[in-house]
């Protein structure tokens, strides 16, 4: 299974070129996409698709599809970038972007997969809801981290969130100059469960792919020594006991 970055198609250097240049899931540019998982029988996670939304406005849409070249699954990213990165870009993705209003997990040849988009990232609570409450064994976060956050905070909250649901994840992401005005970080990464990094790309700017085989018996194996997931439900149930005192 291959995974692609946030933007895999286009990345666009103003609002106005981000909405004309977006289309739907049944056009022929993603039935092109569709070839290659069939043609080449291997399943794709599509990290973020510019899918065209209502009223003038896209969906950032993450697409699974299978060794056939059938749409398994698809997650309109919830959380949206809106944000003026200090000496960095001001980015506003709500002013093309609509948001989703769902969670998504799908089965995959490699494991169940948990699916996310970049600034998700940074909401734990997703993660622990696809994990914990959806079987998640695979958290998929593909971005395009700018430069400035990148560097601060990609590789920490990535592994972050494989040690607090003991679960894989893998983060294709963009890299390099794309305009004048951005600038990803790069740095993909596979995480395993207990949060060491298995698959890198080094290189900030360098057009590559990071390998890595996913064993999801280690993740039972982890979980055996220390049951997270227990001891979860426990602390709610306590929680929940202590709001009502």
């Amino acid at each position: 299974m291959a995974f692609f970055p946030e933007c895999f198609a286009f990345m666009g250097s103003s609002a106005s070129e981000v909405v004309q240049q977006s289309t739907t899931l049944d056009s022929e540019l993603f039935r092109r996409y569709r070839s290659v998982a069939a043609e080449n029988s291997m399943w794709l996670s599509l990290g973020g698709f510019h899918e065209r939304g209502p009223a003038g406005k896209v969906y950032n849409t993450h697409v699974v599809l299978d060794d056939q070249g059938e749409i398994r699954a698809s997650y309109r990213k919830i959380h949206l970038f809106d944000v003026d990165v200090p000496n960095g870009p001001v980015l506003m993705e709500s002013s093309t972007t609509m948001p989703g209003d769902r969670l998504v997990v799908v089965d995959s040849p490699v494991g169940r997969l948990g699916l996310s988009i970049c600034y998700d990232l940074r909401f734990p609570e997703v993660y622990s809801k696809l994990h914990f409450d959806l079987g998640a064994q695979i958290l998929t976060v593909p971005s395009a981290f700018t430069k400035i956050t990148g560097q601060a905070h990609w590789e920490i909250l990535l592994r972050a969130r494989a040690i607090e649901t003991q679960s894989y994840v893998i983060a294709a992401a963009q890299a390099g100059a794309h305009n004048s005005k951005r600038e990803s970080w790069g740095h993909s990464l596979i995480i395993d469960p207990w949060g060491e990094v298995i698959g890198r790309l080094e290189d900030g700017t360098r057009t590559g792919i990071a390998v890595a085989s996913i064993d999801l018996n280690h993740i039972a194996e982890i979980n055996a020594k220390m049951p997270i997931d227990l001891h979860r439900f426990r602390g709610r149930k306590a929680l929940e006991e202590a709001s009502m005192h």
